[in-house]
């Protein structure tokens, strides 16, 4: 059993002791004690809280826990039902509520749930703000009301349908160039709430022919529900079968996207983002940013435009503080993940959907021959095991001296660059390991550049030296 609390809310396995896993006593704990902390940082004793779940098999019990501990706590809850992430961000602020719980354990197999919190912007928490919930959890702070003061529950039926009125009413969301352009699409929703809320959206952008595989919101995913290559090669046949002009593909709480093109061939979920941004870049003018570990394809693309591309620290939070620092029009993060500023501040693939869609559109060509617009960059990402004992700031700062000749950033971890190629070592928030992510032209080349740094911390941890 497995309990994680990080910066993108408390997540863990079904069953088991308390505090071992995602039990209902820490379900319980953990949503007072964001209920408190709401309370405090609002100033206020009567909160409004929306509340939504993808459609995992333990979703309704945690919903009735959330929900029921929201009530004994004195908040109101709305309770949006099978949602999507972006959804509830977006229901925070259209129900002017004071912060929001998602039930969602994103890309994690089914054994898995989470709470996400959002503040009142229908944004993620801050670190500082996780640490402080974490505290009154493990306080005696936590008072419950009484019977006069219980909280009332209402049901939104419609947060789907209005989240996605708020797409099609986008400037850069072209329905007339998307009917146009008769797309053939097949969806691939990993049976979670995909299923509902991406051919709805279909429907609304003017694609008539939409094939669904997967789209029952049962929470039986029939596959590992994180949108990669090696999870996609029956939607990959099923596009080619059907002779579709292209494929989507979301995870369980719909804040990631992938792409199979007309061929089967992956679009590259780095290149979600990538295509999205050179959309938006062509028509609104501007800076761009994404995390330490994203390719490096945006920053081209972003500068070919006249733009500024920006790094953060990895986590959504972070790319988002980036974006706002630096007025960015368009931003995210490698996996999948856009955020367009213009509709909310979080990962959004049903947003992603309608603009790819009508840069498509406009295109005028395949979604092959756009990907190959684009350049090609390819990522190796590896991981080196430690000890508990050892010290992986000492490690890094090594690493940082050998290669102190080179342009190095340090917002998170390390990554030092080689030209137009990268290399990026952060240590894990949960395991005594150290993520090494490394970027070239080739394969191949990055392959051999992730080796070259892992071979070095590999002789420093036998003998002491680089």
């Amino acid at each position: 059993m497995t309990l994680i609390k990080s910066i993108s809310g408390i997540r863990g396995t079904i069953g088991g002791n308390q505090g071992e896993g995602l039990s209902p006593f820490d379900i319980v704990k953990f949503t007072a004690a964001y209920a408190l902390f709401i309370k405090k940082q609002c100033n206020k004793e009567k909160l409004k809280i929306v509340v939504g779940r993808d459609a995992r098999i333990s979703g309704a019990m945690v919903n009735n826990l959330v929900c029921g501990t929201l009530m004994g706590i004195g908040a109101d809850v709305i309770d949006a039902g099978l949602s999507t992430t972006p959804t509830i961000e977006i229901a925070v602020t259209e129900m002017n509520a004071d912060g929001g719980i998602i039930l969602t354990a994103s890309h994690n197999p089914k054994q898995w749930n989470a709470l996400k919190l959002l503040n009142n912007k229908g944004e993620f928490l801050s670190a500082a703000d996780g640490e402080e919930i974490l505290r009154i959890g493990d306080s005696s702070e936590i008072s419950f009301s009484e019977v006069d003061d219980l909280g009332l529950h209402s049901e939104y039926k419609t947060a789907i349908e209005d989240h996605i009125k708020e797409i099609i009413k986008l400037d850069l969301v072209d329905i007339e160039a998307i009917k146009k352009a008769n797309f053939t699409i097949a969806v691939d929703a990993v049976n979670s709430t995909g299923g509902i809320s991406i051919p709805e959206l279909l429907e609304a952008l003017g694609v008539k022919n939409i094939i669904k595989l997967y789209c029952e919101p049962n929470g039986h995913f029939p596959h590992n529900p994180e949108p990669l290559p090696e999870n996609l090669k029956e939607i990959s046949k099923l596009v080619v079968d059907k002779k579709a002009d292209l494929g989507f593909v979301v995870d369980p709480d719909v804040d990631r996207l992938a792409i199979v093109c007309e061929d089967g061939s992956m679009f590259g979920e780095e290149y979600t983002l990538v295509a999205v941004a050179d959309y938006v870049l062509q028509n609104t003018k501007g800076n761009t940013a994404s995390n330490m570990s994203s390719t490096r394809a945006l920053w081209d693309v972003t500068e070919a435009s006249g733009g500024e591309c920006f790094a953060s620290a990895v986590g959504e939070v972070n790319v988002v503080e980036m974006m706002k620092a630096k007025n960015a029009v368009i931003g995210g993060e490698g996996n999948g993940g856009v955020i367009y500023p213009e509709i909310h501040y979080g990962r959004d693939a049903l947003v992603g959907i309608a603009l790819f869609l009508t840069h498509l559109a406009k295109f005028k060509k395949t979604c092959l021959e756009l990907r190959k617009t684009y350049p090609d960059y390819f990522i190796s990402k590896n991981k080196i095991q430690l000890s508990p004992k050892m010290d992986v700031n000492e490690i890094l700062n090594k690493i940082k001296e050998e290669y102190k000749d080179q342009p190095i950033n340090t917002i998170d971890g390390v990554k030092i660059e080689f030209g137009k190629q990268w290399v990026h070592l952060r240590k894990s928030n949960t395991e005594p390991i150290i993520r090494i992510y490394s970027e070239s032209n080739t394969k191949e080349n990055a392959d051999k550049l992730a080796n070259e740094i892992i071979e070095k911390i590999k002789r420093f941890l036998i003998y002491g030296i680089f």
